[in-house]
């Protein structure tokens, strides 16, 4: 008699036994690009069996690389709702990043904001707007309270901000080694203009205790196991950022609903940090009077080394830090990297420069991979915490290969590195400078 081939568990059987190993084989089984039309950048095979409609028994034995037969023979495309022109690096999970030259808008348009999605969103013909609850509660909340969402607009003043917003990972694919996580490039960054309450107003109506420290949030999107008992994320913000001005609770974007994929209805926004504070789909804040510890509020999730390691270093998590304020960076978003151009007419260049909590001073140019650097006109961001405009135009010797590179230097004269900065075991805060390629002829 032939013997049978052990049956291979699945995931839903693994994560009912054991949710952080079916995590890490979840994360680990990610596969290699594949392109098909568009279809899929980074895909899981949960991701691969749920849209296949059933299991697939010998997963394991499958190689890297491949997608299921049934999926490459569809001519459909795979597309994300309300997005144009974004880079697919997962589905389950969505995350999906913006390529340089689409992110030339001095407000980002909502089909161009990057999408980073810790877990399942909820179903969007599921999303009764009406019906939609903020509970605020949390040990140093001395009036718990519930709004609507019109209650919210009705109780609180609007304010519009325009808000830069970066994923603590974008530019995690260029260290070495490799670092896990969604390989973004450059695309995990936007600023659109987002309208709401602020957060300081709605968290004094509720009052806060003379022993808070800390806010934290959560959503109303579901874990990748399905899990109704397990959050995807809930991290949070001291409360010197909930407090600031312009950390809102908005309900709108670029005067228009928030997307689907970026929290409509209710997000929570605080600008500069890493977006993973800024909640999605948003149903409920606590006060602290402790650093918050929901879910990817411990190292080494967005935590970086206290101190500078080696590449590859296992670094001990009482060793590490939370990211607040990102680093100062830019970015070149015109022309389009890998253009030609003709040789004796001056070449206009343009993007965008941010640092965190603080201003940019200054962006220089160099067309000489760094010998020389010749500086940039700066505007004035519209706001605190907006991303800035600069230009400038370039002229070349002769004819040739070039890259164009941008460097800012933010209010404390900390200026990007020219290459990737140091190591950190999650691939956190690449801040070096960005380049185009140019062909002159």
């Amino acid at each position: 008699m032939t013997k049978k081939p052990p049956r291979t568990r699945g995931l839903h059987e693994l994560y009912a036994e054991d949710p952080e190993k079916a995590d890490k084989l979840l994360w680990d089984r990610e596969v290699d690009p594949v392109t098909r039309r568009g279809f899929l950048k980074r895909s899981s095979l949960l991701a691969m069996a749920a849209a296949v409609g059933a299991q697939i028994p010998f997963a394991d034995r499958m190689p890297g690389g491949l997608i299921p037969a049934a999926l490459a023979q569809s001519d459909e495309p795979f597309t994300l709702h309300g997005k144009e022109g974004l880079t697919v690096l997962n589905d389950r999970p969505i995350n999906a990043e913006t390529p340089a030259h689409l992110l030339d808008d001095d407000v980002t348009p909502g089909k161009h904001m990057f999408v980073r999605n810790n877990g399942i969103p909820p179903a969007l013909e599921g999303i009764d707007v009406a019906a939609w609850r903020l509970e605020i509660a949390g040990e140093s909340c001395l009036s718990p309270k519930t709004f609507s969402i019109a209650e919210l607009k009705e109780q609180f003043e609007h304010h519009t901000y325009q808000l830069q917003v970066e994923c603590g990972g974008n530019g995690r694919s260029e260290y070495v080694p490799s670092a896990s996580g969604n390989q973004w490039t450059t695309g995990a960054v936007a600023c659109p203009r987002f309208t709401g309450a602020r957060l300081r107003d709605v968290l004094e109506a509720c009052g806060i205790a003379e022993d808070a420290v800390y806010i934290g949030y959560y959503g109303a999107d579901d874990h990748v196991s399905g899990d109704p008992n397990r959050e995807p994320i809930s991290r949070g913000v001291p409360m010197s950022k909930a407090l600031e001005d312009e950390s809102l609770i908005a309900w709108a974007m670029n005067d228009a609903d928030i997307p689907y994929l970026n929290g409509h209805p209710l997000r929570l926004v605080c600008g500069g940090w890493p977006g993973s504070v800024s909640g999605k789909w948003l149903n409920r804040i606590v006060i602290r009077n402790q650093k918050h510890d929901g879910t990817k509020m411990g190292a080494p999730s967005y935590s970086v080394p206290k101190h500078p390691v080696a590449p590859g270093t296992d670094v001990p998590l009482e060793d590490f830090e939370t990211i607040q304020s990102m680093p100062v960076k830019s970015l070149v978003t015109f022309p389009k990297s890998g253009i030609t151009h003709a040789l004796g007419e001056p070449m206009t260049v343009r993007g965008h420069a941010w640092a965190g909590d603080l201003p940019v001073q200054e962006v220089h140019v160099s067309i000489d991979f760094g010998a020389t650097w010749q500086k940039a006109e700066l505007r004035e961001p519209a706001n605190r915490l907006a991303w800035q405009r600069w230009t400038s135009a370039v002229e070349f010797p002769e004819p040739g290969y070039y890259e164009v590179w941008a460097k800012a230097t933010d209010s404390q004269g900390r200026a990007q590195p020219m290459v990737v900065p140091g190591w950190n075991p999650k691939g956190y805060l690449n801040n070096a400078c960005h380049r185009i390629a140019v062909q002159v002829a």
